[in-house]
Formats: structure tokens, sequence, C-alpha cells
């Protein structure tokens, strides 16, 4: 089962890449071309952020994996869980943050203010909803906590939209250099973190695969 999760967050990581590099691009064109949008690739905060995705994404799928491969849940798994969704959460509430920031402030301010401030708070945001998950998690069972999890972080992930995609129009017709580069930083946040809560589902549904085309099978795959 560790190979199928593996392969549900390889694809998740695939289709992160996808989404930020052309359409990148495609936000800020026609001042930036697709030369200049690809430098992202080798920038090491991308490629941060890019890790910090896909090991939320592997540790929300602890929780499915041992559910599926039939083995008991531990506390460890569960945490992981918790802790990714968390992480989730403070991301959407950065992103909202940024997205606001920049619609309020225009370009006025140094970039670097409003960027440590939306770390401040997506922190802040991670503590209070870990401590909310695990909260779910005395009273329901695993699956349901993960469940619970994704169906909070989808609708956040809309609502973190709500704010973004607006405020990104918005800057897209102001007269400063690269249209909305806060505003996108909040549509890629929603953007990740709504594809991110659909990895269990999509999981569960590569092992239901597996099993109808092996059913004579008395061990999943490792």
């Amino acid at each position: 089962m560790k190979n199928w999760a593996w392969l549900v967050a390889g694809l998740y990581c695939l289709i992160l890449i996808v989404l930020t590099v052309p359409v990148g691009w495609a936000a800020f064109a026609p001042h930036t071309t697709i030369k200049e949008t690809a430098t992202a690739l080798i920038s090491w905060q991308y490629w941060l952020w890019l890790a910090v995705m896909l090991a939320g994404q592997v540790a929300l799928l602890a929780v499915p994996v041992r559910v599926a491969g039939m083995r008991p849940v531990t506390r460890g798994p569960v945490w992981r869980t918790v802790l990714a969704g968390g992480l989730m959460a403070g991301g959407l509430g950065g992103g909202a943050f940024l997205s606001i920031f920049e619609f309020i402030f225009r370009d006025k301010i140094n970039l670097n203010y409003p960027l440590w401030i939306a770390i401040g708070l997506g922190v802040l945001t991670w503590i209070v909803w870990a401590i909310i998950f695990a909260r779910m998690g005395r009273t329901a069972a695993p699956t349901d906590l993960v469940t619970r999890q994704c169906q909070w972080l989808f609708k956040g992930s809309i609502l973190e939209l709500l704010i973004a995609v607006p405020t990104h129009i918005v800057a897209r017709y102001r007269d400063y250099c690269c249209a909305g580069v806060l505003t996108f930083i909040g549509l890629t946040m929603g953007f990740s973190v709504m594809l991110f809560s659909f990895g269990p589902a999509v999981f569960f549904l590569a092992a239901a695969r597996w099993k109808r085309l092996h059913p004579k099978s008395q061990d999943l795959p490792e």
C-alpha cells in the first residue's frame, strides 16, 4: 500500500508543478515570458514549498494506508495526519491574508513585511486547526477523522479562492509590474490545498481498483 500512496503523492506533486509554472506564466502575461516564469524551477524556495506540500500529502495518507492494508492505526499516523491538516489550513490562512493585503495596500509596501506576517499568521492557524483536528480525533474513528479533515480543507480552499480570485483579477488591471504577486500566492495555496484534500479519495479508489483486479489475492501490495 505504501507504493500506492507514493504514486498518489507523486501525481499530486506533478500536478502542482504543471499548475504553478504554466499557470504562473498565464497569470503574469504579457509582461512575463515563459523563460522568466520557468526560473521558478531553479529557485530553492519553490522546491522547498513543493517538498512541504508533498510531505503533507504523504502524512495525510498515513491513516488510509493502514486502513486499506488492514493494519491497526496507531497514534503516530493519526498525529501526522492531524499536523498535515493543520499545516494546510495554515497555508489557506496565509494565502487569504496576502490576497487581502495586496488588494488594500497595492504595491506601496515592501513585500517582505506581508510575507513575514503571512508566515506568522499561517503558523498560528496551523496550531489552532491542529488542536481542532486533534479534538475531532478523540471522538471519531481514524477514517472518519481523515474524511472530516478533507471536507473542512476542501471547504476552506473554496472560501480562500473566493477571496484570492477576485483580488487577483483586480490586481491584474492595476498599473504596476508583476500583476498580483501576493494574490497569485493566494491562488496557488487555494488550488494546492483543494487538490490536497482529494488525496485520500484517490488512494482509496486505487486500492479498490486493485482489489477488483485481484479478487483471489489475500494480501494487498506493499
